[in-house]
């Protein structure tokens, strides 16, 4: 007969997903209710106002997909690029290269920004590409590219998108909760995220905003958007303002109970607390692994707290060591993508998962590994100066 499945206790590490929060476990099972109740219709309310807050946005076209943060990508591509359309796409990573993937499947034409892996967006490159392509009616880029852990200048490329009238859609899937995500003073136009990386919460949801310069863009669409699934007009019935809500189509109940706690989460903590709490497990963190001659891919300036790419030393297997770290520590870490696969490792420390306890049990997890020692010490120094 099969049998129940009971998962193994890990502690996560790496891209994504993250450690839940045991609140937001108990959240999640808590009894299932209707997605038309009146108590869920005044949860969803609750629901926008806590992504407004987390966002720092007053856009009343913010909520969550019921799907994946690659769904959330979607519905800002299929809501705002039409056939023919011309978007300057940055990409300095994977992430990148699945916006083009998203403008091209829309009927667009995709004018590529290249820069090196492990480097943030050059804004002077996107200003270029603005000044040879003025039709060009978007810029894409990735804020917190997952694949690389680089950091891009999120406020310059918005800016730079609005002096060239061009829209910004824009990728905080792992910087939402983790780093500054501030939608309307960057000026963003469409914004996605998802739930798995610093908020702390199971995957499957992705929090969304769109700026009224976006809204008025697909207000003046001359034709259906391709999905009707992400069909930004439909799904504003049922997560729009009012109380009577339209259906269309059935949430997923439990999913929403644990993003609205891990926003609550958020809340108690403070944005700016949280933060610094990533920023100071990450400045221990690559001090620790620096003194086990391990090498950060990225430059100091662009690296993201939340996700640390790092170099495999020459001579060592990385999934070999990668698979001890799970075997022997139950502990696991991320491999490398694209060009970097088989070159590093790539160590989270979001939400939850971002915390003084996981920085040493993962250093010292890596001496183990290595044979090597000094990592711990260091992040303690670190903590101490703190």
């Amino acid at each position: 007969m099969t049998q129940s499945f009971h998962p193994p206790v890990r502690t996560l590490m790496g891209p994504g997903p993250s450690d839940v929060n045991p609140r937001i476990l108990e959240a999640l099972s808590r009894p299932t209710i209707g997605h038309l109740d009146p108590a869920f219709v005044g949860l969803m309310n609750d629901v926008k106002r806590l992504l407004q807050f987390a966002f720092q946005t007053r856009s009343a076209l913010t909520m969550p997909v019921s799907a994946p943060g690659s769904a959330g990508m979607e519905a800002c591509f299929v809501n705002l690029i039409s056939p023919g359309d011309k978007v300057i796409v940055a990409q300095n990573g994977v992430f990148g290269g699945r916006m083009k993937e998203n403008v091209e499947r829309c009927g667009g034409k995709a004018v590529m920004v290249q820069d090196g892996w492990g480097m943030p967006v050059d804004p002077q490159k996107v200003e270029d590409a603005l000044n040879t392509h003025p039709d060009a009616i978007a810029l894409a880029f990735v804020h917190a590219e997952t694949s690389t852990g680089a950091r891009s200048d999120a406020a310059a490329l918005c800016q730079l998108a609005q002096a060239h009238e061009a829209l910004s859609i824009v990728d905080c899937v792992t910087s939402l909760g983790g780093i500054e995500v501030d939608v309307d003073g960057w000026g963003a136009d469409a914004v996605y995220s998802g739930t798995q990386k610093c908020l702390s919460c199971v995957p499957g949801i992705s929090p969304i905003t769109f700026s009224e310069r976006a809204q008025e863009t697909i207000r003046k669409r001359s034709h259906r958007v391709q999905s009707w699934f992400l069909d930004m007009e439909l799904v504003m019935a049922y997560w729009g303002e009012n109380t009577q809500r339209a259906y269309h189509h059935t949430a997923p109940v439990n999913s929403i109970y644990a993003l609205h706690e891990a926003l609550i989460v958020l809340e108690e903590e403070g944005l700016e607390n949280a933060w610094a709490r990533h920023q100071a497990n990450h400045l221990a963190l690559a001090a620790g692994l620096e003194a086990l001659g391990l090498e950060l891919i990225v430059p100091r300036h662009s690296r993201l707290p939340q996700l640390n790419s790092v170099t495999v030393p020459d001579g060592v297997n990385e999934a070999v060591v990668r698979r001890q770290l799970l075997d022997e520590f139950s502990l696991e870490i991320g491999a490398g993508l694209g060009p970097l696969a088989g070159k590093v490792w790539r160590i989270g420390l979001m939400g939850y998962a971002s915390s003084h306890k996981n920085v040493l049990f993962c250093l010292g997890a890596l001496e183990a590994a290595l044979n090597r020692s000094g990592g711990v010490a260091e992040a303690r120094a670190v903590y101490s100066s703190l």
